[in-house]
C-alpha cells in the first residue's frame, strides 16, 4: 500500500538560547533526542529550520538605542532628520525609534497611509474614498489626519501608532512633526536629510529622494551595518529585520556567518545519522492575515541563510487538472496509474507548462519558511526548531 502522510511539519523544543551558545550542538542534539523519542526518523531530503532569534541570540548581536543614535548622529548629522515609511509597530520599530530620535533634534515622520508597508492600517479604505481623500497625491498634515479620521488604534494592539511614535520622539529629546504621505519626494519641502524605513521598496525610494534633490538619504540597512562601540551590527541589512530585545536595546537579523551554521549542522546530522538533510535559518513567513491584513514581511528577507537543496521554485505538475482534462475518462486505480506515470516522466521545467498552471511559483526558501512561521509561532510555544519530512515527495512516493 501506498505511503498515506505527505509533508510534516513538527516543531521542536529546544534549550532558550543565549549568546555564545553553540547552535550546531543544541540543534543537532534536539533533533537527534527527538528521533530518540519516536517523534520522527531522520531521512534523506528533510529539512531542519531554525528561527533567526536563535542564531542572532547565539551570535549576540544586540545594540542599544545609543549606539543607533551614535550611528544615526554621525552618518545624519544630527540636526533635522525626515523618517518616512516606518512600518507600525512596537516590536519591529519603536525601539529603533527611539535610537534614531536620540539621534537628532527633529524628527519629520512621514507615515504612509492607508497602511504602513506590511499591512498595519491608519485609515480605514472606506473612511478614505468617502472624504475624497486620495492617498496617490495628498499630503495630509497632522491636523488634517485627525480632523478627517481623528483618533484610529490598532485592531490587534489597541495602539494609536501617531501618538505613539509622536510620543517617543519627545521622550527621547527630539521634536516631532507628523505628516502623512506615500511619494517620498513630499518630505523635502520639510527636510533634505532622509532616512528611508521601508523594507522592500527602499532601493526605489532612495534612488527617487536622490533624483529629487535630496542631500543625505540612508536606509535602514545602512544605520548599524558596521559595529559601533563594540556593538552588534549587520553588514548587509543593518536594522532591517531587527527585534525590540528590552525597552533600550534591539536584537538585530543574524550575521552572514549563519551560513556557516547551516552547513555544518548539515554536516553533523549526515555524521551522526547517514542522512542528507537540508537545513535553513528563517525569520518572517510571507502570508496575509484576512482580518487585520497584514503581511508577515517585517524581515528584509524570509531566509538569511540556507543549504543548496533549498535554492530554486517547485516545479510540481497540477493533479486537478490532470484528473479534470488529460484523463477525464478514467477513475479509480486507473486514474491514479496514469497520474502516476504522468508525474514520473516529468523532465526539465515545467514553467508555462498548462499542467503546471495554478501551483505555487514561489522560492522553496519563502515556501518553507512560512511552513516554519506558522508552526513555531511567535510565543511560548518554546519550539524555535522545526523540523519537516516529505516536502519534497510527490504522489509516486511510496
Amino acid at each position: 500500500m501506498s505511503r498515506m502522510v505527505g509533508t510534516v511539519s513538527m516543531g521542536i523544543r529546544a534549550p532558550i538560547i543565549r549568546s555564545g551558545d553553540d547552535l550546531v550542538e543544541i540543534v543537532t542534539n534536539s533533533v537527534l533526542e527527538a528521533a530518540r523519542e519516536g517523534a520522527l526518523t531522520v531521512r534523506d531530503r528533510d529539512v531542519i529550520c531554525m528561527t533567526e532569534a536563535i542564531v542572532a541570540r547565539a551570535q549576540g548581536n544586540y545594540a542599544s538605542v545609543d549606539d543607533i543614535a551614535a550611528d544615526v548622529r554621525a552618518k545624519l548629522g544630527g540636526e533635522t532628520v525626515g523618517v518616512i515609511f516606518p512600518i507600525l509597530s512596537r516590536n519591529r520599530f519603536a525601539i529603533c525609534l527611539r535610537g534614531i530620535a536620540k539621534g537628532a533634534k527633529k524628527i519629520v515622520l512621514m507615515l504612509s497611509y492607508p497602511s504602513d508597508e506590511v499591512g498595519n492600517h491608519l485609515i480605514d479604505v472606506d473612511a478614505m474614498d468617502e472624504k475624497g481623500v486620495d492617498p496617490y497625491k495628498d499630503v495630509l498634515t497632522l491636523e488634517q489626519y485627525r480632523a478627517l479620521f481623528g483618533y484610529t488604534t490598532h485592531p490587534f494592539t489597541g495602539v494609536d501608532y501617531v501618538d505613539y511614535y509622536s510620543n517617543l520622539i519627545r521622550e527621547c529629546g527630539a521634536e516631532v512633526e507628523v505628516i502623512f504621505a506615500n511619494d517620498p519626494r513630499a518630505i523635502l519641502p520639510y527636510t533634505k536629510t532622509v532616512l528611508a524605513c521601508d523594507i522592500h521598496t527602499r532601493a526605489r525610494t532612495k534612488r527617487r529622494l536622490l533624483a529629487a534633490g535630496a542631500e543625505k538619504v540612508f536606509c535602514l540597512d545602512e544605520i548599524l551595518n558596521a559595529p559601533v562601540g563594540g556593538s552588534g551590527y549587520n553588514a548587509k541589512y543593518g536594522l532591517l529585520g531587527s527585534n525590540k530585545s528590552t525597552e533600550d536595546k534591539v536584537k538585530l537579523f543574524p550575521r552572514e556567518e549563519c551560513q556557516q551554521l547551516v552547513e555544518d549542522v548539515q554536516a553533523r546530522i549526515l555524521k551522526e545519522t547517514g542522512r542528507h538533510v537540508e537545513v535553513m535559518v528563517y525569520g518572517d513567513g510571507a502570508f496575509k492575515d484576512p482580518v487585520g491584513k497584514i503581511w508577515e514581511l517585517a524581515d528584509p528577507v524570509v531566509s538569511p541563510a540556507y543549504t543548496a537543496g533549498l535554492e530554486g521554485t517547485p516545479n510540481e505538475l497540477k493533479l486537478k487538472y490532470l484528473a479534470d482534462n488529460d484523463f477525464a475518462d478514467l477513475s479509480g486505480e486507473a486514474l491514479r496509474d496514469a497520474i502516476k506515470g504522468e508525474i514520473k516522466k516529468k523532465d526539465g521545467s515545467l514553467v508555462g507548462k498548462m499542467a503546471a498552471q495554478g501551483t505555487t511559483p514561489r522560492r522553496l526558501t519563502d515556501l518553507i519558511g512560512s511552513l516554519c512561521d506558522l508552526t513555531s509561532g511567535s510565543g511560548d510555544k518554546g519550539t524555535p526548531i522545526v523540523y519537516i519530512q516529505g516536502y519534497f515527495d510527490n504522489y509516486t512516493t511510496e
